[in-house]
């Protein structure tokens, strides 16, 4: 492998990642992470961080990847996407936001199984939590903009990098929720929460509004 190809598949990672971690956000979702697991262990959360991050990495590849064909497949627009994955992310903000703040200084914990893990890693908390349909639009656009033909190994090498780049952050950012939380202190995290519940509120109606506005112009 050339230094150029090298540096092509560098140039093409950072590129995925810079497109996709500020859609993602995993930092913004740590506080909706911790609220959604209340009673969870230490353990059980970092299980819960290692399958969170794996999802997110298979989600977002095959977004990448095969996600424009199967959508095809299904006639399935992107702005169909949007409305639906908004609608979705409406619903979780608006949960979270009549849901009642925890004045409890310690959640007591609880006994979690495998399966109740299991069940929770991939909805809510990858989807739409973490993985929503914002971060699979752009994933889908990167994927939609890759030449089939040329190249198609760096950029799909580029790909793998870039999403684990990605998993990567989560997987961090949730892991080690639990000492953020104890630093900033239960009065200063249900604000956060509060605040983050009300801003992914906002950005389910501005991923609806988006793809309603795309279906509009596409009658006219």
């Amino acid at each position: 492998m050339s230094a150029s190809t090298v540096w092509e598949i560098l140039k093409s990672s950072l590129v995925i990642l810079s497109a996709l971690f500020p859609i993602v956000n995993p930092l913004g979702s740590t506080p909706i992470f911790l609220s959604l697991t209340p009673g969870y262990s230490t353990n059980a959360r970092a299980i819960l961080a290692r399958k969170i991050a794996l999802n997110s990495n298979w989600l977002l590849l095959g977004s990448m990847l095969i996600g424009s064909h199967i959508l095809d497949f299904f006639g399935i627009s992107i702005p169909v996407v949007q409305v639906g994955g908004g609608l979705v992310v409406i619903a979780t903000g608006w949960s979270l936001l009549r849901s009642e703040p925890d004045q409890s200084p310690v959640h007591a914990e609880k006994k979690i199984s495998s399966q109740d893990i299991a069940n929770r890693a991939f909805y809510p908390l990858t989807l739409p939590l973490t993985v929503g349909p914002g971060s699979i639009s752009v994933a889908l656009t990167i994927g939609a903009n890759q030449s089939p033909h040329r190249g198609s190994l760096t950029r799909f090498i580029a790909s793998l990098i870039g999403t684990a780049l990605v998993a990567l952050t989560v997987y961090l950012s949730y892991r080690f929720a639990e000492r953020v939380a104890r630093l900033l202190g239960q009065t200063a995290m249900n604000v956060i929460v509060r605040l983050t519940s009300f801003i992914l509120l906002c950005i389910g109606v501005q991923i609806m509004w988006n793809g309603v506005r795309a279906l509009f112009s596409s009658l006219r």
